[in-house]
């Protein structure tokens, strides 16, 4: 029995699990399911892609930095795309969510971040077509770390990676002015507002934060698998079993959510079959609602 599934599950729950960060930020803070998470997800992806075709025609020569894929102008799109799709979930909250907080509940932010979600998949559909894309076609070869296990170096940079943004989060959220507002308007923003916190920009700064997370893991999912119109929403599942999973709220929860259904995910398809693969993630989500609906973590979901 090969031991590859270990390696593909916790590069996928990586991923998963920086998608959930920004997607438990937002149900903490704003108190809503934001299905558009998935579809940022996507967006950023294909920034960073038309960002890095603009960035490496202006600039030649920007080939694959060592063993990676690829070069140091995606590096250079993908900061520039973070910001980007961070701006453009701001935009999405300015035009849309704003307006809804002010007259509407909870469940009408929810059923209108799912149309939201539709009109965003289409557009993307619409200006880049449904056929999957690439950062770099570049056949990389996979590097045995023994026990039958092999991964590639662009797999490896997405660990690292995720581990660093991860961390930058973690000290944000704990170590500065702008974390603890955040923590204290997730507790109670009626009273984080009475004791001089600016709520308004604690959002701002939420919607901002979450964009960019979100780019950086389609950023990363499409240089380990593919770039489609679709990747983000096919990993919406995952993002909400991760989120709750690890508990709403929580930062280091997400993460391990995230690793924990990229791990039972990648199981599954090793021992079960591909076809079982979004059940697992589905299945994984009703037992922690039903079991421990807080999370491992404890935070009120």
């Amino acid at each position: 029995m090969t031991l590859q599934f270990l390696a593909d599950g916790l590069v996928m729950g990586a991923m998963t699990g920086l998608g959930a960060i920004g997607l438990t930020l937002t149900y903490s803070i704003l108190r809503f399911a934001n299905f558009t998470h998935g579809d940022l997800i996507s967006w950023g992806a294909y920034l960073t892609l038309t960002l890095a075709l603009l960035i490496g025609a202006v600039v030649p020569n920007g080939g694959s930095i060592g063993p990676f894929s690829f070069g140091w102008p995606v590096l250079a799109a993908g900061l520039i795309a973070m910001a980007l799709t961070g701006l453009l979930a701001l935009a999405l909250d300015f035009l849309l969510f704003a307006r809804l907080r002010r007259r509407g509940t909870a469940i009408i932010m929810v059923i209108a971040s799912f149309g939201a979600s539709l009109a965003l998949r289409s557009l993307l559909e619409f200006l880049f077509t449904s056929e999957p894309t690439y950062f770099s076609r570049e056949i990389q070869i996979a590097m045995p770390i023994g026990a039958g296990i092999h991964v590639t170096p662009d797999q490896l940079c997405s660990l690292g990676l995720t581990a660093l943004l991860v961390s930058a989060m973690h000290l944000l959220l704990t170590r500065s002015h702008t974390g603890r507002a955040m923590r204290a308007v997730s507790e109670n923003p009626a009273l984080a507002r009475i004791v001089g916190i600016d709520v308004a920009a604690v959002i701002r700064t939420t919607w901002l934060l979450g964009g960019a997370l979100a780019c950086a893991a389609g950023v990363m999912l499409g240089l380990t698998v593919q770039i489609r119109p679709y990747m983000g929403f096919d990993l919406l599942l995952p993002l909400f079993a991760a989120a709750i999973l690890g508990g709403i709220g929580s930062v280091p929860g997400a993460v391990l959510g995230g690793l924990i259904v990229g791990l039972a995910e990648s199981a599954g398809v090793q021992f079960i079959g591909a076809n079982y693969r979004a059940a697992i993630a589905f299945l994984l989500l009703l037992l922690v609602l039903l079991i421990k609906p807080t999370g491992l973590f404890g935070v009120r979901a």
